[in-house]
């Protein structure tokens, strides 16, 4: 706890005195680039990340970066889209997974969530993807590339339960928003998306990405 109340003198002493007008104008109100979805793994800082700015990204975390089906569960997750999508305006939503995710771990170790009943009921929004690395990916026997896969097959199945959210689905027919699923390996600093073109997760940095498929 020490650690924390130093940086928040830290903070006000560097930070926001070197931003203060940047921090001013956000009283005004928001205008996010984009609602970032990711994991709440402590390894990942989405603003790091993307390098952006108090004010520019609107952030949804929760284990193992889900999105519920819409009506599934009566949640923070529906809310926090819709109010990105139809009040916000967000233009673009980016679900990102990453390298060693523990969520992803334990859906494919259900053995290990035994005494976490919440755990365990929360990665059944996630059944489809352990359903697709049983099915397709047997092949796979070292355990670091099945956590992987699963890891990006994830993101892709959390891409479609996010389009069964009215506002995300009026959204897209209107071609007022863009889906878009990354994969971030925290060891290497590396950032994967998906290419809708030909189903496979290329670096965002690289010349092949299209980011917005």
């Amino acid at each position: 706890m020490q650690k924390l109340v130093e940086g928040i003198h830290q903070f006000q002493d560097g930070v926001f005195s070197s931003k203060q007008r940047l921090f001013e104008t956000l009283v005004e109100g928001q205008q996010p680039l984009a609602l970032f979805i990711t994991c709440s793994d402590s390894r990942i800082d989405p603003s790091l990340l993307a390098q952006t700015e108090p004010g520019e990204l609107f952030i949804l975390r929760n284990a193992g970066n889900i999105v519920p089906p819409f009506g599934a569960v009566e949640g923070g997750e529906a809310a926090t889209i819709e109010y990105a999508v139809s009040v916000l305006g967000v233009k673009d939503i980016i679900i990102c997974g990453h390298s060693h995710c523990g969520a992803m771990g334990g859906l494919l170790n259900p053995q290990n969530l035994e005494s976490l009943p919440a755990v365990r009921s929360w990665l059944s929004h996630a059944e489809s993807t352990h359903k697709l690395i049983e099915e397709n990916y047997s092949h796979l026997t070292d355990p670091e590339a099945r956590l992987m896969a699963a890891v990006e097959e994830n993101v892709l199945v959390q891409i479609e339960n996010l389009q069964t959210h009215p506002t995300v689905s009026a959204a897209l027919e209107q071609k007022a928003l863009n889906l878009h699923g990354w994969v971030y390996k925290f060891e290497t600093g590396e950032v994967f998306g998906h290419n809708l073109q030909d189903g496979q997760f290329v670096s965002v940095t690289g010349s092949s990405f299209n980011p917005t498929s």
